[in-house]
């Protein structure tokens, strides 16, 4: 199904041993889309994935560390985490936030604290959920010596895009991209009538509407998708869309890159959801 209504989902809470986030969750071929919900006030402790991590509020504003660096993060500000690196995000005490979730699927959706090494097999969350259910850890001991954590020379990870995400429109189609070894998140903005199509998807691509709506068709299925609708498109299948009606269009666009392709043709995708 390439059409989805993210917030009215099912919400799943994935490691509540490190995390008061809730939210649905869609898996791809090559990386998992999902919306992260986390109460005023509540967050994640200090962790790490060995996944890159790409992150956009779209409300709320996240007290948000990645390495040494600590920023309070507003919609509008892109957010990249890459492998390993040391990171928390947490909702200030004035509101609830909500922001764009994405990894890849070279390693599942359940992180380790900072303070613990990693396992040598991905967990999966149901493997977390039996843990938690039967009173046990599901983490690791606490062993800083042999954590994998990246603390120090990540360069830069805040980049600022636009100031709100209701802001007037730009005069022209414009892309703001930024790459990482695995994933790409762009923040893009059409005139009223632009257009795009693909008669086989060089990548793994999802768009998440903020503002106007697209008219759009994935492999013959049609579907007006407006404000809070998220489009996906697999590798190698057909595609095209249109900015509907008279206004622009703001919207989220993820794809995968074709070293996270190879790795994942090489050695699959990590089973989030496995027994």
């Amino acid at each position: 199904m390439p059409f989805f209504r993210l917030h009215e989902m099912k919400r799943h809470h994935l490691n509540p041993h490190l995390s008061s986030g809730e939210g649905p969750v869609i898996e791809g071929q090559y990386m998992y889309f999902r919306i992260n919900i986390k109460r005023a006030g509540t967050g994640s402790e200090m962790h790490y994935h060995p996944n890159e991590l790409m992150t956009f509020p779209i409300t709320g504003k996240i007290n948000c560390v990645v390495g040494k660096e600590r920023q309070i993060v507003p919609p509008g500000t892109f957010v990249h985490v890459p492998s390993c690196a040391r990171h928390s995000f947490r909702a200030t005490e004035d509101g609830e936030v909500q922001y764009l979730y994405i990894k890849d699927r070279t390693w599942t959706l359940i992180g380790s604290a900072a303070d613990e090494s990693l396992p040598d097999e991905a967990p999966s969350a149901t493997q977390v959920a039996k843990a938690l259910k039967e009173g046990k850890w599901p983490g690791r001991d606490k062993d800083p010596q042999k954590s994998q954590a990246i603390i120090e020379g990540l360069g830069r990870c805040f980049y600022p895009m636009i100031d709100a995400l209701d802001a007037p429109p730009a005069s022209a189609h414009c892309e703001q991209w930024v790459e990482g070894e695995k994933l790409a998140f762009g923040l893009v903005e059409s005139p009223a009538g632009y257009a795009r199509a693909s008669e086989a998807s060089p990548h793994e691509m999802f768009i998440y509407v903020i503002r106007g709506a697209l008219d759009a068709e994935v492999d013959g299925e049609k579907k007006r998708a407006a404000s809070g609708d998220l489009i996906h498109m697999p590798k190698g299948r057909a595609w095209r869309w249109k900015v509907a009606g008279k206004d622009f269009a703001r919207y989220a666009m993820v794809r995968s890159t074709p070293k996270l392709e190879a790795e994942i043709e090489r050695n699959g995708a990590a089973d989030n959801w496995r027994g």
